[in-house]
């Protein structure tokens, strides 16, 4: 990665300073290396002069005076560029630029050894198994789905789960409600519970089991046995429109297993010992407010019945105590945010280090034709499924979307804006070039063009070298998007490459049959665009056309 690169250069006229007495003896603070916004500061810039003021009891401005001098002759920098207040900007040698083209020949080039082999859980959508799935949820997976991709990228061994409440009050009055919808359809009058799910989902659910077993539920003592079958038709409804938008786990955990392993008592004695569990007006709580939070909490209610914060304790304990991941990721809708703290202080008194748990936030999504806000739930109390959605745009269009914001953003999603082919539509503007490059290399074959590395130096054009610093920044897209939890990177990337693509393509003439030499380095650039814009939209979970 070229920032490790320049970062090592600096580091090293550093010490070529001390070892010269210009610089006394510290130690060297890691060298940040930035991609600044206005192309005029350079290539690149670096403030370690300015974080070197304490050090040296010098200026930023003499720092880095002293650190230009000292950096050794390399292939890298062209040159530096001191500014106020003790910035180093830094331009790169074009020779090495397109030397580059020669290290993007597969799918490892942006690969990273970050992870180091840890095991990394990320847990996404886990909506209840009462209704279906909706918009939201798609955006929660889009965004869980492209992450565990970019971490196995960048050296995690990445498991990705699904968690199934299918125990509680929700089911118990998801299986009242189907029992009512079940007996009406033999005109059989059952009040739906006041809190039940009035969705026409459940009518259609009930239609469904008595056509497959006739006359078998009318009896209330069935109402378990209706319940479970009405819950793994709705399991494998939720598996089968994720699994549409690409998007496939490694596991699906039941809560019921917690209750099978008594996991959650386990957590319940450990908390106790830990003197973290209070007996108060028939319940046990939490003492949370012994870690800093402003109320405690309940576990086990009055009537014996674990909270849902209970069940939650126990399901990160066997996460990280009983499988052992070594970092655990959860992707939460915006209205679990209370819920973060109390987690995490549970895992505290778990004597679990609570760093280990990352929780990515995600806000909502507003449903647009237009300029028209399309409401996203029905008077019948059904909502806007997921299914609903990818039936009219597909897939690619809802992934590209989902996560072309940043989780913490709200975001608009346009049905008429995603269903376009014209350059309006970002996912079809970027596979248009995807697909662009494709026709012009089967072209250049089919010409006798071969893509070739022996005369990169004729590369030349500021169009085509845009081009590359674009591809070579790849790398640090991909670790950006690992680091941060950010994956709404790669599709601003993808656009921000399609267009210097376009750009290119529009300047300069790829097949000429007058040079054929520049023809093949031309090709050579082409395809290593092909492969990046290719691998970023696999990330992303787009298809990458070969035609349009």
């Amino acid at each position: 990665m070229i920032e490790d690169k320049l970062a090592i250069l600096i580091k090293k006229s550093i010490v070529n300073a001390q070892n010269k007495n210009e610089f006394n003896d510290f130690v060297i603070p890691e060298v940040q290396i930035d991609r600044p916004h206005l192309t005029e500061h350079g290539d690149f810039a670096t403030n370690i002069a300015l974080q070197l003021k304490s050090k040296t009891e010098k200026n930023a401005m003499e720092n880095a005076e002293i650190i230009a001098s000292n950096i050794l002759d390399n292939e890298v920098i062209e040159s530096i560029n001191i500014v106020l207040p003790g910035f180093i900007n830094i331009d790169v040698k074009q020779s090495w630029i397109v030397k580059q083209i020669k290290l993007i020949k597969n799918k490892e080039f942006g690969n990273h050894d970050l992870g180091m082999d840890q095991s990394v859980q990320i847990e996404y959508v886990s909506s209840n198994p009462t209704g279906p799935i909706h918009i939201g949820n798609g955006r929660g997976a889009s965004i869980g789905a492209t992450l565990a991709k970019v971490l196995k990228k960048c050296g995690y061994q990445t498991e990705e789960e699904f968690y199934i409440n299918d125990t509680g009050n929700q089911v118990k009055l998801f299986g009242k409600t189907l029992f009512a919808r079940y007996n009406e359809l033999y005109h059989i009058k059952i009040p739906i519970p006041e809190d039940g799910y009035l969705g026409e989902y459940m009518i259609d659910l009930a239609k469904k089991i008595k056509n497959e077993h006739q006359d078998l539920y009318l009896d209330e003592e069935k109402n378990a046995e209706l319940t479970e079958i009405g819950l793994s038709i709705m399991i494998r409804q939720i598996q089968d429109e994720l699994s549409s938008i690409g998007v496939k786990y490694t596991n699906w955990f039941y809560e019921s297993m917690l209750h099978e392993k008594k996991t959650l008592e386990l957590v319940v004695g450990m908390l106790d010992e830990k003197k973290f569990i209070s007996h108060k007006e028939n319940a046990v709580w939490f003492l949370s407010t012994k870690l800093g939070d402003d109320k405690d909490n309940v576990l086990i209610r009055s009537d014996g019945t674990p909270t849902y914060f209970a069940a939650d304790i126990a399901y990160h304990f066997n996460k990280f105590a009983e499988r052992k991941f070594d970092r655990v990721i959860n992707i939460w809708g915006a209205d679990h945010q209370g819920h973060v703290s109390r987690l995490k202080k549970a895992m505290k008194a778990l004597s679990i280090d609570e760093d280990r748990l990352d929780i990515l936030l995600y806000q909502l999504i507003t449903l647009k034709r237009g300029n028209t806000i399309v409401p996203l739930s029905k008077r019948s109390g059904d909502i806007i499924s997921l299914n609903e959605v990818f039936t009219e745009t597909g897939k690619d269009a809802m992934r590209f979307f989902f996560l072309s914001q940043s989780a913490n953003q709200s975001m608009d999603f346009d049905l008429e804006l995603a269903k376009k082919q014209t350059k309006d539509n970002p996912v079809y503007y970027v596979q248009y070039a995807n697909a662009r490059i494709h026709a012009i290399l089967d072209k250049a074959g089919h010409a006798d063009y071969r893509i070739s590395y022996n005369n990169l130096d004729l590369i030349k054009e500021n169009e085509e070298i845009d081009l590359i610093k674009k591809l070579i920044e790849y790398p640090s897209i991909i670790k950006k998007v690992a680091t941060e939890l950010s994956p709404h990177h790669l599709p601003h990337y993808s656009i921000e490459l399609a267009q210097l693509f376009h750009v290119f393509y529009t300047k300069c003439r790829v097949i000429d049959e007058s040079n054929k030499k520049l023809t093949e380095a031309r090709l050579a650039l082409l395809d290593a665009c092909r492969i990046i814009l290719s691998d970023t939209l696999e990330l992303i979970g787009v298809t990458a056309p070969e035609q349009m």
